[in-house]
């Protein structure tokens, strides 16, 4: 993965700066993630702390994030614990993806405390476990192990913290030339040893609890033994010997070391040392300058160091933080945000297609019932000409009145009815069509109404936050397309206002987005003022956008035009309307779908949506 030791290494660094600072507040945003507030030393700032099993990382934070109504229980025992707290270290563990953060606080006696916090950024092993300093107990952990999880450690309230399996690696910045050539020498010859011979270690025979205790009485021994052979396999090997070096920075060891150490060639372990120790100096003097770029495959990576590898397109950034902050944007967000929109997005497809063949039906309809008129004229003249039909006549050929050149018209009839009778059946289909046109027109604005609001619907699941995808979920349960999954008699609390996001133009003016429904008729109906200016995509499913000023220039009102247009369904379109008047002319007609509104008085631009300048706008989420 891409955060490996090194990066973790940088992070740590950076976070030095903290030392001594409080703990103000702590939040827990979603299942995996918190939020500290740090005051005081180095300035303050907001600290994520991620135990994603997909994107865990630590790095300080400048994203607004929703915070839950009521905190989770890991969330209030770190509250207690750790809040009014003083940072006194911030360490990693080797070159591991470990870091322990003490913090002494009072506990409810005023009693001075110490706890540890420990943050494991390994895959889908990652955790944040609080423990206490003194004794290594664990109060609680983001994620829990019980023993049938895992019978090598146990992460539950009241046991013993364990350390992860130990990878019997060696710290990079710890080797020096000799022993790494010394190393790589072993490596080449026991690797040409385990091709010919299979040594089979006594403890191999013994299975169950007794192989586990021989292993326990062994100690890790970290020799970096083991691995593919260095001539076959130069990358690989590193990352089997050495601790905290991920495939990338072994790829750019590789890189700088030239080709030619991929065989026995004479110069091979020399050359590899080089490049190996261009690389770790300046990790070893922290010297960090984070980068990021594509690979060779196209695949976006990131590194604490520079990347030979990845040519000319290649990001630089001041800190590690801003870095791990781009890299990651809101990806773990929004790949939760996936999961919990799958079954939404689904039922709204499935709607939409019911709506789109109910359409094509009654458009068929239609067409039959247009030839009302003719059954009309046909009614009208077999009374005009009774005399001139008989009972048992099959067709009846009458002068059509109403043709202009008095053209002869074949009638079919029924021979078993009068004439009379024929001619009332004429008139009652007559009637019959020409009652259904009313019916079909107005079940296919109404279907038409439906199409239109499934597909705004599905746009905005498109930008959806976490909190967005509930209040679109309550949504569809008040309009009682989905029943309510909450149990009887556990009522949710209901905001009395939406958490909305505001951008801020550059000219200082805020500008308010909805993302959903809720957040539309709340910005638009609630919110502003008649003299505010309102902007919406033109006949496209979007956010309702205002401008919450009467003075303001055109870079604002081209800025609220980008945002109407990058929060719509015209996002990868170029020049895309975008319709923008004052709130008093715009208007929600009664009985109308949630968020639909109908406007005057409006004047259209036409911009390209433009993300890079999108996202160089300051935003902040208000309620």
């Amino acid at each position: 993965m891409a955060l490996d030791g090194i990066v973790t290494r940088a992070i740590v660094h950076e976070l030095q700066a903290f030392i001594g600072a409080r703990v103000g507040k702590i939040y827990q945003p979603s299942t995996h993630d918190l939020i500290f507030i740090l005051r005081g030393a180095g300035g303050g700032g907001k600290l994520l702390l991620s135990a994603n099993p997909t994107y865990p990382r630590l790095h300080l934070s400048e994203r607004s994030s929703v915070n839950p109504a009521e905190a989770p229980m890991f969330c209030m025992l770190l509250r207690k614990h750790c809040e009014g707290g003083t940072i006194e270290s911030i360490a990693q563990v080797g070159m591991e993806r470990i870091i322990h953060i003490n913090i002494r606080t009072r506990d409810e006696l005023g009693d001075v405390s110490a706890k540890q916090l420990i943050i494991e950024l390994m895959g889908r092993h990652s955790n944040i476990i609080l423990t206490d300093l003194a004794s290594g107990t664990i109060i609680d952990g983001i994620h829990h192990v019980t023993p049938s999880i895992s019978s090598y450690r146990v992460v539950m309230p009241g046991a013993a913290y364990t350390e992860p399996p130990q990878q019997h690696k060696l710290n990079p910045l710890e080797v020096g030339k000799e022993a790494f050539i010394k190393l790589m020498a072993d490596a080449e010859e026991a690797a040409l040893l385990g091709e010919s011979e299979e040594k089979a270690e006594p403890e191999d025979m013994i299975e169950g609890d007794i192989a586990e205790l021989l292993r326990s009485l062994e100690g890790p021994v970290q020799d970096g033994s083991g691995g593919p052979a260095p001539s076959a396999d130069p990358a690989g090997w590193i990352v089997h010997a050495f601790s905290g070096i991920s495939p990338l920075i072994a790829g750019e060891i590789l890189y700088r070391a030239g080709k030619e150490v991929v065989s026995q060639h004479p110069e091979a372990p020399g050359k590899l040392w080089a490049a190996f120790d261009s690389v770790m100096t300046p990790v070893r003097e922290s010297r960090f300058e984070p980068v990021s770029g594509n690979n060779a495959k196209g695949k976006p990576v990131f590194s604490a160091i520079p990347l030979t590898l990845l040519g000319e397109e290649v990001r630089h950034y001041g800190t590690i933080s801003s870095c791990l902050e781009e890299y990651y944007g809101d990806k773990a967000e929004r790949d939760t945000v996936k999961q919990r929109v799958a079954d939404l997005i689904r039922f709204l497809t499935n709607e939409r297609s019911k709506n789109v063949k109910k359409l094509a039906k009654l458009q068929k309809d239609l067409e039959e019932a247009d030839d009302a008129d003719q059954y009309r004229i046909w009614g009208e003249l077999l009374f005009a000409s009774l005399h001139a039909v008989s009972k048992g006549d099959k067709e009846a050929r009458l002068v059509n009145y109403y043709d202009e050149n008095q053209a002869e018209l074949t009638i079919p009839l029924d021979p078993l009815l009068t004439p009379s009778d024929n001619a009332q059946r004429y008139f009652k289909k007559y009637n019959k069509y020409k009652n259904s046109l009313l019916v079909i027109e107005e079940q296919q604005a109404k279907t038409h109404e439906e199409i239109t609001y499934m597909e705004t619907l599905l746009q905005q699941l498109a930008h959806a936050s976490l909190n967005d995808i509930e209040e679109i979920r309550d949504e569809l349960v008040s309009q009682g397309y989905l029943r309510d999954r909450s149990k009887k008699g556990k009522k949710k609390k209901k905001a009395t206002r939406p958490t909305v996001q505001v951008y801020t133009s550059s000219e200082g003016v805020d500008i308010y987005v909805g993302k959903n429904n809720l957040q539309n008729e709340y910005v638009t109906n609630r919110l502003a003022s008649p003299n505010d200016t309102w902007l919406h995509t033109k006949d496209i499913p979007g956010s309702h956008v205002v401008i919450r000023s009467e003075a303001f220039g055109d870079a604002t009102l081209e800025e609220a035009a980008q945002l109407a247009a990058y929060y719509s369904q015209a996002k990868q379109s170029s020049s895309v309307p975008v319709d923008c008047t004052l709130i008093r002319h715009v208007r929600k007609p009664s009985g109308a779908k949630p968020g639909f509104v109908i406007y005057d008085h409006q004047k259209t631009l036409f911009v390209t949506p433009d993300e890079e300048r999108i996202k160089s706008l300051p935003n902040t989420l208000r309620s």
